[in-house]
């Protein structure tokens, strides 16, 4: 495991194989080892796939400034380009990774090959029209946000609440103990259990600013592919139709059938050839 010290934070990183960078990024709740599969297919394709425990997550490090903004996620993923040698990567998302892959085009365009989005669509398209069905889907934000009660249920009873949670956005997912055990190990620390909520409780400033606003709600100009599941329980499959106004330059909607918002864990060959496919006609 590779150990990237930034101006901020210092992040974990796991790596495989060497050629044009791949960063993957993961979401809430999950870590970088939810990519292990995909990297490996990365470094057999000649990619150098890594994959960084983003800042508050562990074995990475808590922010110094405890800042967990997304405009300052996509900071770290440029810093960490600049500090892995790298001018220009392809970025694959999910969840908040995926949120931040859109900023990052948009900010970066000159930085960033492709994206691919995993489970999130396009910022302006969540945010400008959520269906009802979707706002009551959301709702665990609007929780989140309350102090104090969330990090005490998070690990209560043997973190039932997160198995609940990971049970109904992925109905259909066998997983093991072992697929969340490095989640549990990262929200059974207080301050790092905080730290995954702050993602969500700097949102509404975030939302407030224009500057930001006006990241989230530009089409994208870099070459995208979007990944949904049909069965997600978080974020709705209908909430990734009539998107393409959001995209400036290449743009894929992909369904997998299936598999809900863990897609990437659920069906790890599929997600994998999606990558693949996709990355092979935008070279770096």
């Amino acid at each position: 495991m590779r150990r990237v010290r930034l101006r901020g934070v210092e992040l974990a990183c796991l790596e495989r194989g060497t050629g044009p960078l791949v960063l993957c990024l993961h979401g809430f709740p999950d870590t970088a080892y939810g990519f292990v599969p995909l990297l490996d297919r990365l470094a057999a394709a000649g990619y150098w796939g890594v994959a960084p425990f983003l800042r508050g997550w562990k074995p990475s490090g808590l922010a110094k400034d405890d800042d967990y903004r997304i405009t300052t996620i996509v900071a770290d993923l440029i810093e960490l380009m600049d500090a892995l040698g790298v001018r220009r990567a392809h970025l694959v998302g999910h969840d908040w990774g995926a949120v931040a892959s859109y900023i990052a085009g948009v900010r970066h365009p000159d930085r960033i090959g492709a994206i691919v989005a995993a489970a999130v669509p396009h910022p302006r398209r969540f945010l400008l029209r959520p269906t009802l069905r979707q706002l009551y889907r959301s709702r665990y934000m609007a929780y989140f946000q309350l102090p104090h009660l969330p990090e005490r249920r998070i690990a209560a009873d043997g973190f039932a609440w997160l198995h609940r949670l990971v049970r109904s956005w992925s109905p259909r997912w066998g997983y093991t103990q072992a697929d969340l055990a490095p989640v549990q190990d990262s929200l059974a620390d207080p301050a790092h259990c905080r730290a995954a909520l702050a993602y969500y409780r700097s949102l509404p400033g975030v939302l407030r600013e224009r500057r930001h606003w006006s990241l989230l709600m530009k089409p994208l100009p870099v070459p995208a592919k979007v990944i949904c599941g049909a069965d997600d329980g978080c974020i709705g499959p209908e909430m990734f139709t009539d998107q393409a106004h959001c995209f400036a330059a290449a743009y894929e909607l992909v369904r997998i059938e299936g598999a809900g918002h863990f897609m990437h864990r659920e069906q790890p060959l599929r997600f994998a050839d999606e990558v693949l496919g996709f990355l092979e006609g935008h070279s770096l």
